[in-house]
C-alpha cells in the first residue's frame, strides 16, 4: 500500500468504527475530525440535502450581513483566481454557516449544487455534520475536512479548507471556504485561506472602528499591513483586537478586552497619535506604533464607520457617504427591479455599479459594462443584440452573441443610456420587457436573464420631454434611482481622499499623506468629481520618491489656498466647463509625470508605463505631441482610465 492511500484507508476504518460498530475513531483521524463526529451524532446518516432558502430571505440574510460582504469581496476576488485554475470554488459563510457568496470553477459549480453547497443552505454541523465550514466555526479555527471525514456519506468526494472570521471582541463574523473535489484541496488552499480570512479581519476592525486606533508591531515594517497588531481604545478602555495583538502580548481576548489602557500600555500611549514611534510598556517592552483617532459613529460593537485614516499605511478605510445608497439598491436589484443611477461626469456611477453587482444575487454572474456613449450609432445594435453570420459586410464568420447575451446569469450595466439613439430604443424595451433577444440577420430569439443597472448623467424626465427618450423606456429602466452625490458635497471627502491616495500607489510606495495636504485636499472643488481627484492623487505618487511625507506645498499649484467648498443650491451641475477650467493644471502634472517616469526608466515606455500604471499607448502619445505630430487631446482623467 503506498504512502498517498495511507490517509484514505484510515478514515474507512475510522468509519467502521464510529458508524459500523459505535466505537471511538479518535486513533484513526484526527481530533478536530473526532470531536467533530461526537457532536454530529444527531444527524441523520441518511440526510436529504435541503433546497437553498427563499431568495427574498436570503436578501435578507446578506443585507444584514452588508459588513463582511463588503470587507470580504476583495479575499473572494482574489482567492477566485486559484479557485478557477484548480477546479475548485471559493465560499463565504455567516457566523451561523449559511452560505453568502459563491464563485470559482464553472466545471465545479454544477457539482457543489448536487450536494447543496450553494448560497442560502446552512452548513453548520447542526444542519450538515461534519464540514469544514461548520467545524471551523465550531473549532474556531482553520482547517480542513477531507473526503471520507465529512459525516454525511453523499459529501465523501469533498474536500474542504476553511477559516473562521472574528471581530475585534472575538465573536465569529463567518468563514472563508475553498472547496472541490479531495485531491484538489490541501495544505496549500488551507494556508490561502487562513491568510485571507486575517486579511478580512483586518478590514472589518478598521471598518468599525471609532476612538483611538492603535497599530503596532514588533517589527516596524509590518505597521500598515494586514499582519499588523490592531487595537481599539474607547472611553480609555480597551474594546477590541485582532488576533495578532493577540498572539504580540501573549493574551487571550477574555484576558485583554475591556481593560484599563493607561494600565496596560502606560501613562504616555494617547501621546502617539499620527506619528510613528516606539511606545515603552510598563513592563519595559518597547513595540513600534503609530495611533490614529477614528470618529465612526456606533463604537467598534457596531457597524461604525470611519472618517478618518492614518496616513501612509496598506489600509484604506471604508467610510462612504454612498453606503446607505447601496445597501437600498442592493435590496431591490436583488428583487429584478432596475436600478437607474445619477450623478455628474466623474463621480463614480460605474465604480458604484460594480459594488452592486458585487454585493447583489447576481454576483457570482458576469457584470457586463456597455458604454452607450462612446459606441457608433452604425455600431450599437450588433454590439447589444448580436448577429448571425453573414448579417451584414464585414460581420465575423460565426457571427456574435452581443452584449445582453453575454449578462446572462448577471448584471447588464448600460451605462450613458440617454444616449441609445431614439430608433433603438424600441427594440431594448421589447427586450427588457420579453427577456428574449434575436440577433441581426434573424435566427432564433434566445432567452435571457441578468439585472439591469444603468447610468447617466441628463436628465431623463427633460429628454422625455424633449422627445429624445421614450417615456415607456425611462419608467422601465428607472425602477429605482440612485443619485451620487458630488466630491464636493460628500461629508466622507477626508476618508475617501485617504482611501484612493493609498490605492493610487500611495500604500505601495509607502507614502505619508499629511494632515495640512489632506486639508488642502478636501478643500479643494473638485469639478471633475472622483475621475479627477483620483488623476490628481496619481499624478502626485508618481512624483514623490518612496519613502516620502506628502505636504501641503508640495501639491499642485492650484489646490493651494481654496476655502472649504460649501454645497450648492443647484441640483443640475454641467460638468464640461468646470473640467475645462482645471485641464491645463491637470495636464501639466500628468506630463510632469510622464517625463520623470521616462527619466527614471531610460526612456523605456514598457517600464515607464507599468511606473506609472497606464497603458504604453499613454506615453507614445505623449511622445508625439512633444514633436509636434498630431494626436489626441489628453484627457485630465487619463491616468484613471487608461489601464494596462
Amino acid at each position: 500500500m503506498s504512502e498517498a492511500q495511507l490517509p484514505s484507508v484510515r478514515v474507512a476504518q475510522a468509519r467502521e468504527l464510529f458508524f459500523g460498530q459505535g466505537r471511538d475513531p479518535a486513533p484513526w483521524i484526527t481530533p478536530h475530525i473526532s470531536r467533530s463526529w461526537q457532536r454530529s451524532r444527531p444527524i441523520d446518516a441518511q440526510y436529504i440535502d435541503p433546497e437553498p432558502m427563499a431568495l427574498a430571505l436570503l436578501s435578507e440574510r446578506r443585507e444584514q450581513a452588508m459588513r463582511l460582504l463588503n470587507c470580504a469581496q476583495p479575499e473572494l476576488d482574489g482567492l477566485a483566481e486559484h479557485a478557477v485554475g484548480n477546479g475548485c470554488v471559493v465560499i463565504l459563510s455567516d457566523a451561523s454557516g449559511l452560505i453568502l457568496e459563491e464563485i470559482g470553477s464553472p466545471d465545479f459549480l454544477p457539482k457543489a449544487e448536487r450536494i447543496a453547497l450553494q448560497p442560502g443552505v446552512a452548513w453548520s454541523e447542526n444542519h450538515r455534520g461534519t464540514n469544514a465550514i461548520g467545524t471551523a466555526l465550531a473549532e474556531r479555527e482553520a482547517l480542513m475536512v477531507l473526503g471520507g471525514e465529512h459525516y454525511l456519506a453523499q459529501n465523501g468526494a469533498l474536500g474542504c479548507a476553511a477559516a473562521p472570521i472574528f471581530t475585534g471582541r472575538g465573536e465569529l463574523a463567518g468563514a472563508l471556504d475553498i472547496s472541490g473535489e479531495t485531491a484538489r484541496v490541501n495544505h496549500h488552499a488551507l494556508g490561502l485561506v487562513r491568510m485571507a480570512a486575517q486579511q478580512v479581519e483586518h478590514r472589518m476592525m478598521l471598518a468599525e472602528a471609532s476612538g483611538h486606533v492603535l497599530r503596532f508591531h514588533a517589527r516596524p515594517a509590518l505597521i500598515g499591513t494586514a499582519r499588523e497588531g490592531l487595537m481599539v481604545i474607547e472611553g480609555g478602555r480597551i474594546v477590541a483586537a485582532n488576533r495578532v495583538a493577540l498572539e504580540l502580548f501573549d493574551r487571550s481576548w477574555e484576558g485583554l478586552l475591556d481593560l484599563d489602557a493607561q494600565d496596560f500600555l502606560g501613562a504616555n500611549w494617547p501621546r502617539m497619535e499620527h506619528r510613528r514611534s516606539l511606545l515603552t510598556l510598563p513592563g519595559g517592552r518597547q513595540i513600534a506604533t503609530v495611533m490614529e483617532r477614528s470618529t465612526a459613529p456606533g463604537g467598534s460593537r457596531t457597524a461604525g464607520r470611519r472618517t478618518h485614516a492614518p496616513t501612509g499605511t496598506a489600509a484604506a478605510p471604508e467610510a462612504d457617504d454612498v453606503l446607505p445608497l447601496l445597501e437600498r439598491a442592493v435590496r431591490v436589484l436583488n428583487e429584478g427591479v432596475p436600478v437607474l443611477v445619477n450623478g455628474e461626469t466623474g463621480s463614480g456611477k460605474e465604480v458604484f455599479s460594480r459594488r452592486l453587482h458585487a454585493a447583489s444575487r447576481r454576483s457570482t454572474g458576469p457584470f457586463v459594462a456597455v458604454d452607450c456613449a462612446s459606441l457608433p450609432e452604425t455600431l450599437i445594435e450588433s454590439e447589444l443584440f448580436g448577429y448571425e453570420e453573414g448579417a451584414f459586410t464585414g460581420a465575423k464568420r460565426k457571427g456574435m452573441a452581443g452584449r445582453i447575451r453575454e449578462a446572462h446569469g448577471g448584471v447588464l450595466f448600460l451605462d450613458e443610456i440617454a444616449e441609445i439613439p431614439l430608433a433603438l430604443q424600441t427594440r431594448l424595451l421589447r427586450v427588457l420587457e420579453e427577456r428574449v433577444v434575436t440577433p441581426l440577420g434573424g435566427g432564433q430569439g434566445v432567452a435571457v436573464d441578468f439585472d439591469l443597472v444603468c447610468a447617466t448623467h441628463g436628465d431623463l424626465p427633460a429628454l422625455v420631454k424633449a422627445g429624445r427618450f421614450r417615456a415607456d423606456l425611462m419608467y422601465r429602466v428607472a425602477g429605482f434611482g440612485v443619485s451620487l452625490p458630488s466630491l464636493n458635497r460628500r461629508a466622507d471627502r477626508h476618508a475617501l481622499i485617504t482611501r484612493l491616495f493609498l490605492e493610487s500607489g500611495g500604500a505601495a510606495k509607502h507614502l505619508r499623506l499629511e494632515s495640512d495636504a489632506l486639508e488642502a485636499l478636501a478643500a479643494y472643488r473638485w469639478p471633475g468629481n472622483v475621475r479627477e481627484l483620483r488623476s490628481t492623487l496619481r499624478a502626485i505618487v508618481a512624483l514623490s520618491n518612496p519613502g516620502d511625507s506628502v505636504h501641503a506645498p508640495t501639491l499642485p499649484a492650484h489646490l493651494h489656498g481654496t476655502a472649504p467648498s460649501q454645497p450648492q443650491e443647484d441640483t443640475a451641475i454641467d460638468a464640461r466647463p468646470a473640467q475645462q477650467h482645471t485641464a491645463e493644471p491637470l495636464v501639466a502634472i500628468t506630463r510632469h509625470a510622464i517625463d520623470e517616469a521616462l527619466k527614471a526608466s531610460d526612456h523605456d515606455v514598457a517600464r515607464a508605463a507599468r511606473r506609472l500604471g497606464v497603458h504604453r499607448s499613454t506615453i507614445y502619445r505623449h511622445l508625439a505631441r512633444q514633436r509636434g505630430k498630431p494626436t489626441d487631446s489628453m484627457n485630465p482623467s487619463t491616468f484613471a482610465h487608461d489601464q494596462t
